[in-house]
């Protein structure tokens, strides 16, 4: 197939087993390669899905000024999709950036605001808020994404990566482990897979220090996963259990991945592996587990990969 863009590109992951790192058959883990969308993370669809519909619905046009709080990677995907469609956008980031992400942005011709004033749960996501807010009110041109609250985030997952992962599975999945950030994610996919598969169990894997699921805040450093409010679009009532996951275990989970199984993936692709390690000893044998790599490795050598000694 030729694409008439590279926004065609996206979807469409592969599925692998993760045969080597989790050995015992006893349990089956799967795990959707979300880190090979063009624009190397699971972002590509919430931010292709909302651009394209707003385009479609008049909300978003040439003269929009598109501006949105992100980690990186929501930020990287929207600066790609605005390219492409040839539209003005501004990241809104924190000092937790990775240089990669930061670089990547820049070159892809984003606009760059960065704030750096720590919020009273301890991260930038409510700084970085403000300062989107700030921007809208003084510019009639301005529209904020709101990954966050935004339906057409969740929407995304819901029309696509469940049916695409309902499309690739042979038998019925018993549990679903999704690192939760927006909530978009988690409440998309699993939304769609529990009218497939009605007794699908629904993890939730948050960071120590993240408040998302009512947990004390704290410092993290590692971004794409946890937050510092709770996102607009998390449905409590989709997720059976959430598993909480300390940064080094993100790490060594990270390193654990590119060790037996050849995978360079980001730290969320971490924080669920490690949480599916905390998972194993409650799962019945022969359970058959689905989870989502959300992204690329490279863009956190500086951060990730020489925490445990790597050169």
């Amino acid at each position: 197939m030729i694409h008439d863009s590279i926004l065609g590109c996206i979807g469409r992951t592969p599925v692998v087993r993760l045969n080597r790192l989790f050995p015992t058959g006893d349990v089956e883990v799967l795990a959707k390669l979300e880190f090979l969308n063009p624009g190397g993370s699971i972002k590509d669809r919430p931010a292709k899905h909302i651009i394209e519909q707003g385009l479609r619905h008049g909300v978003i046009t040439s003269r929009t000024k598109l501006v949105e709080s992100t980690s990186g990677n929501f930020g990287i995907a929207l600066a790609m999709v605005s390219r492409i469609y040839g539209i003005n956008f501004t990241a809104v980031i924190d000092p937790n950036i990775s240089p990669a992400n930061l670089a990547i942005l820049r070159n892809l011709g984003a606009g760059i605001d960065m704030v750096t004033t720590q919020d009273s749960a301890g991260g930038y996501l409510n700084s970085r808020i403000s300062r989107v807010a700030e921007i809208v009110a003084g510019d009639p041109d301005a529209f904020w994404i709101n990954q966050y609250a935004n339906e057409l985030n969740q929407a995304a997952h819901y029309l696509e990566t469940a049916e695409e992962i309902i499309d690739d599975l042979e038998e019925p999945p018993d549990v679903l482990v999704v690192a939760v950030s927006t909530g978009g994610t988690i409440v998309g996919t699993a939304r769609r897979m529990r009218m497939e598969y009605p007794n699908l169990i629904v993890v939730g894997v948050d960071s120590v220090g993240s408040v998302i699921f009512g947990g004390p805040p704290g410092p993290r450093r590692l971004p794409g996963i946890g937050a510092s409010r709770r996102p607009e679009l998390i449905d409590l009532g989709l997720i059976d259990r959430v598993v909480h996951v300390t940064e080094p275990d993100c790490i060594a989970a990270c390193h654990d991945l590119l060790t037996k199984e050849g995978i360079l993936a980001g730290a969320s692709s971490g924080a669920v592996i490690a949480a599916t390690y905390q998972l194993l000893p409650l799962l019945p044998e022969g359970a058959r587990v689905v989870t989502l790599l959300p992204d690329r490795g490279e863009r956190y050598l500086d951060l990730v990969f020489p925490a445990v000694g790597y050169s």
